[in-house]
């Protein structure tokens, strides 16, 4: 039984920091300053102003093919490398105070593995007008069930 303890317990001090460090890299790190709601990005698409943000998808190409916000563009997963690479790359010539809305969707704000690397891929390039779309609970039920322009395909 003490052989199991000291087990279990080696086991938690292994895992309970890469739990935590995981944690640090959700979407929850992202300043609450710097979300968009999906109302206030949906009047801003709509209207008829010139200066519209750059609307990136930052999460699977699967989901952005089926359905993703009209006018956006995928970039790729922001959490792999080679997502955050296409990321850069799409806005390395870009001022650096360009307007960018990124998005994912997959998941529930809390659990997105995709938003905060992308953001912090973003911010560490020196973007200072940058957005992360806050969908609570996912693309389907925050953006298109509200009836919020949308497309489908490359």
């Amino acid at each position: 039984m003490k052989l199991k303890l000291v087990t279990l317990a080696a086991l938690v001090m292994v895992l309970l920091p890469v739990s935590l460090s995981a944690q640090s890299g959700t979407a929850v790190t992202i300043p609450q300053a710097q979300l968009m709601q999906p109302e206030e990005l949906n009047q801003l698409l709509a209207s008829p102003a010139a200066n519209k943000p750059l609307v990136l998808q930052v999460g699977s190409h699967v989901m952005f093919t089926e359905s993703h916000i009209k006018g956006s563009e995928y970039v790729g997963p922001g959490s792999q490398d080679l997502g955050i690479k296409a990321l850069q790359d799409r806005v390395q010539k870009l001022p650096r105070t360009s307007a960018i809305v990124i998005y994912c969707g997959c998941c529930p704000w809390g659990r997105c593995p995709n938003i905060a690397p992308a953001f912090k891929a973003l911010t560490a390039m020196g973007f200072t007008h940058v957005k992360a779309l806050y969908l609570a609970n996912n693309f389907g039920a925050d953006w298109q069930s509200k009836g919020y322009a949308v497309a489908s395909g490359d």
